[in-house]
């Protein structure tokens, strides 16, 4: 398969009304055989390589990864080892999201109780300054439909703030401008709750322009085999306790939430999300 890098320029009216050229981020085009979305790794380095290796490995395959590589499981320095070595061989067939416990690393306020060693932390301000950590990716399925990819969800309020952007591509790319008002909020793409932004488009009185994939949080129990959600959200969504999915149909898009909830020792059986044909956008 053949690979070509390429960038995009337009145009587009800001805030105050000004056109401003916008450059989107090499993509890569042509032929690509899936598109592979991998949920919260949370330190868990052995189940990383074990499950998305194999799959990272075969030709074709572009690997999207939604954040929270770290914290929580007992390696996360191996799964920072095993993610670098993937970005430094091609980081348009790695592309790394960033979650909320990649933040503080980032320029965001410290939360967990046991911070990451001065190296790895490092690597994350290093992978940030390159542009190898980003907010956002829209991926265009083989059916035609859009997905925005983000670690916990874009509600409707921050999608308003972003000027309601009607296709998956201007989302991620406005996103990736990281607006620190989203970056950092806990209402944004990167701390907000499941059930919160799905309840947000529910009582959007419109459709969604977009169907989304995100970490970060759940709305079940994969543990306990239990709901954590309102009844109206409960009747819209189809749960796989295998591969640790969810899929919520919302008013025209869906929402697949990706989350296995690894916790400190690791699913005992879970799967990322396989996009055969699909492309990023």
């Amino acid at each position: 398969m053949q690979v070509r890098e390429k960038r995009h320029v337009e145009e587009r009216i800001d805030g105050a009304g000004y056109r401003r050229a916008h450059a989107r981020r090499p993509a890569v085009e042509g032929v690509v055989a899936r598109v592979v979305i991998v949920g919260d790794v949370g330190g868990c380095a052995g189940e990383l390589a074990r499950v998305v290796g194999p799959l990272a490995a075969e030709p074709g395959t572009v690997v999207v990864q939604v954040g929270d590589l770290v914290d929580r499981g007992p390696d996360s320095p191996g799964v920072l080892a095993f993610v670098r070595e993937r970005l430094e061989q091609d980081p348009r067939r790695w592309i790394q999201l960033v979650g909320n416990h990649e933040l503080p690393y980032v320029g965001g306020e410290p939360f967990w109780p046991v911070p990451l060693a001065e190296a790895d932390g490092s690597l994350l301000r290093g992978w940030w300054l390159k542009e190898w950590l980003r907010v956002a990716v829209a991926v265009r399925t083989a059916e035609g439909e859009e997905l925005l990819v983000t670690h916990a969800g874009l509600a409707v309020p921050a999608w308003q703030v972003l000027g309601a952007p009607v296709t998956a591509g201007t989302a991620a790319d406005l996103l990736n401008t990281r607006p620190e008002e989203l970056l950092f909020s806990y209402d944004g793409p990167v701390w907000a709750e499941a059930g919160q932004v799905y309840s947000s488009w529910l009582h959007a009185g419109q459709p969604m322009p977009f169907s989304q994939v995100h970490g970060h949080s759940t709305i079940v129990s994969f543990r306990h085999r239990s709901w954590l959600c309102e009844e109206r959200i409960r009747s819209r969504a189809v749960v796989d306790w295998q591969a640790r999915q969810t899929v919520t149909r919302v008013g025209g898009g869906r929402f697949v939430g990706v989350d296995p909830k690894h916790g400190t020792a690791g699913a005992p059986r879970w799967a990322p999300l396989v996009l055969p044909g699909a492309e990023i956008i």
